[in-house]
């Protein structure tokens, strides 16, 4: 049994605790290595053609910052197009932030429990986001729905793009793994 300190986050002391033992039973895993856990969360976003703005720019840092707790890195364009004016290496294309440990299992439980209850006519959040790896995409399109931000913050409306990255290798695995976290994945035929 995991010892909770004032720094252990709730999801991962539940993960340490019950989750583990879940899931090697319901998935029928031999080994408890086996258990898929969740390594990172990427948060980024794409800047895209308003990659000369500086004010959009701030605001895209702006809100990473808040809603992650951690200082976001720039990506800079890997090839240079001539047609969108985008130099390799001189480019700012997007900005995103690698969450792990305590800071990655306090933004999912902020996440899953108070950002995506209110985003309007939610009805669960896409099947279709998982890759052949078994990491799930999940797209938000305001970020309006954090309550980190205030009011003045989100007059310039930006997508997100939350990435899970998690060990296990199968789409199966990783969605038992984040419906144990409380994800809310959509039902078939649209209602929850």
């Amino acid at each position: 049994m995991v010892k909770v300190t004032a720094t252990t986050p709730r999801l991962k002391a539940l993960y340490k605790d019950t989750f583990v033992k879940e899931l090697q039973a319901e998935l029928n895993l031999t080994n408890i290595h086996q258990v898929p856990k969740l390594e990172k969360i990427v948060v980024s976003v794409g800047i895209g053609k308003n990659k000369d703005d500086k004010h959009y720019y701030e605001v895209v840092r702006n809100t990473l910052t808040k809603i992650t707790g951690q200082y976001p890195i720039d990506r800079m364009a890997k090839k240079s197009i001539a047609g969108f004016k985008v130099r390799a290496k001189l480019n700012r294309v997007g900005i995103s932030v690698t969450l792990r440990e305590a800071r990655m299992y306090e933004f999912l439980d902020r996440l899953v429990n108070i950002a995506l209850p209110r985003v309007r006519d939610f009805h669960g959040v896409g099947a279709k986001g998982f890759d052949k790896a078994g990491n799930y995409n999940l797209g938000i399109i305001e970020q309006s729905i954090f309550p980190e931000l205030s009011f003045e913050e989100t007059q310039v409306l930006h997508g997100l793009q939350v990435t899970f990255v998690i060990s296990g290798g199968s789409t199966v695995y990783s969605r038992a793994l984040l419906e144990k976290f409380g994800v809310p994945f959509e039902k078939i035929g649209g209602t929850r």
